[in-house]
């Protein structure tokens, strides 16, 4: 038997110094339950892939409750293996909720990601609602997962699917070499227009399909399709080149995005950005082409080194063996994808890349998984 040896109650003073009084042990710190986590939104497109990813990521959470429109309360869907029942959106659905994730249009953040904080509840919020606030973090965690501590108004936010289609691999460019400027032309998928924008585009295909005399015509797609849905122009055989709403000068909200956001998020607030945002017809999966302009002389070996060794980010660039990311190919997968790494022929300290990243995935449901991971990393060791 192991411990001390037994001894009398009168033992003397060196006795008791040999063998001190046993002191209690103080009760072992209880292991913090699993925080509990709201899925607001859960009925819409990112919201059934990030139920998706609940599903199949490490799981770190405890309860898990999913809210929505009234219209929508009452349906079940199925999470972590179990079918859930969908709450209506009230203030008391956050009652017991420690990270609530959002994604609901920006009238509805607006309302009630302040509602949820109130009620204890960390928010982390897809819309466009809380990102320029200046009490409110933009957070990308592959580039600055230390703003997640720093949210004065409880709520943190998740940005744009187009900046999050470059910013994970722009920032691993920018810590090698200082990035200066970016001029970007976005290529987006109509699933960025929620699922209006998916069912407008598949409508369109088959109004289109088996007519080989459609697009030779200028005016012939717009008969032919009628019903534009949310995009300004026939979408199916076209591009567009106009994707978010007018903003002052021509410019759009998709555009003022990319370069607002970016220059939060990289904390570069004179970072120069020129943006135009095309619309494309793919279901899934933005693209982007990059020039990039640095501080220091880079290489096309350099730019390669530097997104290869970078978290979240996918090096695919063998154009020799036609090797690149397409839309087709990256659509359904976590990474940030890049090809046709280029040095710029006029400037040493540019570059040429094209990226893919799909936009429900990393461009909204995965980025807002990954932060809410981090406040529930937070919040577990505290």
């Amino acid at each position: 038997m192991t411990g001390h040896p037994a001894r009398p109650a009168h033992q003397s003073h060196a006795a008791r110094r040999a063998y001190p009084a046993r002191q209690a042990h103080p009760a072992r710190r209880a292991r913090p339950a699993p925080p509990a986590l709201a899925v607001v939104g859960a009925t819409g497109a990112v919201g059934t892939v990030m139920l998706d990813l609940l599903s199949t990521r490490d799981d770190v959470w405890g309860e898990i409750r999913l809210i929505a429109s009234p219209r929508s309360a009452g349906r079940r869907l199925r999470v972590r293996g179990e079918e859930l029942e969908v709450l209506a959106l009230a203030a008391d659905a956050f009652d017991g909720v420690d990270v609530a994730m959002f994604d609901v249009p920006d009238e509805v953040s607006a309302r009630w990601a302040p509602v949820a904080a109130e009620r204890g509840a960390v928010v982390v919020d897809n819309s466009g609602a809380f990102r320029m606030d200046p009490g409110v973090p933009l957070v990308v965690p592959e580039v600055n997962p230390k703003r997640v501590a720093h949210r004065p108004r409880g709520i943190i936010a998740n940005p744009n699917c187009t900046t999050l289609s470059l910013i994970v691999a722009m920032g691993a460019l920018h810590r090698a070499f200082g990035l200066r400027e970016m001029v970007v032309s976005s290529y987006q998928a109509a699933s960025g227009a929620g699922q209006a924008g998916i069912d407008t585009l598949y409508a369109q295909l088959d109004k289109v399909a088996g007519s080989r005399a459609l697009g030779q015509r200028a005016g012939d797609l717009r008969a032919a399709i009628g019903d534009f849905g949310p995009f300004p122009a026939p979408l199916a055989l076209n591009v567009v080149p106009f994707a978010g709403s007018l903003k002052d000068g021509g410019w759009s909200s998709e555009e003022l995005k990319v370069r607002n956001e970016s220059r939060k998020i990289l904390g570069l607030p004179d970072l120069k950005v020129h943006a135009t945002c095309v619309r494309v017809p793919v279901v899934t999966t933005h693209a982007v082409a990059v020039h990039a302009v640095f501080d220091r002389e880079v290489t096309r070996e350099g730019a390669q080194r530097a997104l290869d060794s970078a978290p979240g980010v996918v090096l695919n660039d063998d154009p020799e063996r036609a090797e690149f990311p397409t839309p087709a190919d990256v659509v359904g997968t976590d990474p940030t994808w890049v090809g046709r790494v280029r040095r710029s022929l006029d400037d040493p300290n540019a570059v040429e890349l094209f990226v893919c990243g799909d936009n429900l995935r990393k461009g909204a449901a995965l980025n807002t998984a990954q932060i809410a991971e981090l406040v529930a990393a937070e919040l577990t060791t505290r």
